[in-house]
């Protein structure tokens, strides 16, 4: 992992297309502003996690389709 120390307004760039910026300190918090391509996904990691440990739910335990449901 690499670790970077950076101040209010600062700013690092990821492979010439994503700029990470630091918008604002307060006490334990700091916001962070990202641009990036819209086809990069950026999401918080508990939402990655949500959306990526739904997908491995579904994989895991398919639910059968309409046609083959028995009446």
């Amino acid at each position: 992992m690499l670790v970077l120390a950076r101040k209010k307004n600062e700013s690092i760039v990821i492979n010439d297309q994503i700029t990470i910026v630091v918008v604002d300190i307060r006490g334990d918090k700091v916001r962070l502003g990202i641009t990036a391509p819209k086809e990069v996904p950026v999401h918080r990691r508990e939402v990655f996690e949500a959306i990526h440990g739904k997908v491995r739910d579904s994989e895991e335990n398919p639910q059968p389709a309409a046609e083959d449901a028995q009446p």
